[in-house]
């Protein structure tokens, strides 16, 4: 177990030496991909080219949610409250990646649908778990970084909070949406995703998870920093008060 806890430390060491030339090198590609590569989509136009950068912000959501929810499981296991920072800096760039979604999708919508917001039920639960997610910052933010008894409290409220995206994700599959079904996730019969667009979407997906990621860590260190001060603070209000 302590040579796996070495490893995984060593490991995480990297990140300021490998995410940000790996994530520099893949938006670039993923950039020249999306604009010179992939092939304009027949009916859709150039707007289609937002798929590439739409749907992988889409999965770095689900990503940044899934991380938010893990810290918060584990700050109730373990009561140890940096899981509340990482759980809080995920958080924080799932919102950010939720509203790139929705902001993405309005803008390729509006050409293709003739409106910029339907209360269609995967954009409408999309917007949800925007709201969802900025709420439980919010309240977050009311409280003092050290207090375990609000972190616990937002922790619970993250994780009801992400049961939201298992409806995002079903939801064209349950109901009638104006949101086309799964061209890469799909199901036998569903229309496939053409080989170039797939690959280029492959190469926007690894770009926007690596960013989003290295998002996370930047901000996990700015809250682990912010968490420390407190406690430092903390310390020397009691001492002074001696």
């Amino acid at each position: 177990m302590s040579a796996v806890l070495h490893l995984m430390q060593a490991i995480y060491a990297t990140r300021w030496v490998v995410l940000p030339p790996l994530v520099g090198v893949s938006m670039l590609a993923m950039i020249i991909g999306a604009v010179i590569v992939a092939p304009r989509e027949a009916v859709e136009g150039e707007v289609q080219r937002l798929f590439y950068i739409h749907a992988p912000s889409a999965t770095a959501m689900y990503m940044a949610f899934g991380i938010t929810s893990l810290a918060s499981l584990a700050l109730l296991w373990t009561r140890d409250i940096r899981f509340d920072a990482v759980a809080r800096a995920a958080a924080t760039v799932g919102v950010l990646f939720t509203g790139l979604t929705l902001a993405t999708g309005a803008i390729w919508g509006h050409p293709i649908w003739g409106t910029w917001w339907a209360w269609d039920a995967r954009l409408t639960s999309t917007l949800i778990l925007f709201l969802l997610y900025t709420g439980y910052l919010l309240a977050r933010s009311l409280a003092d970084e050290t207090d375990e008894h609000a972190a616990r409290f937002a922790a619970v409220f993250a994780i009801i909070a992400a049961l939201d995206i298992p409806i995002i994700q079903m939801s064209v599959r349950w109901w009638r949406t104006l949101h086309p079904q799964p061209i890469v996730m799909r199901l036998p019969g569903e229309q496939a995703l053409p080989p170039d667009m797939l690959a280029v979407f492959g190469l926007g997906m690894v770009a926007i998870l690596l960013l989003a990621l290295w998002f996370i860590v930047l901000r996990a260190e700015t809250e682990r920093l912010a968490l420390r001060a407190a406690e430092l603070r903390a310390a020397l209000d009691r001492r002074e008060a001696r």
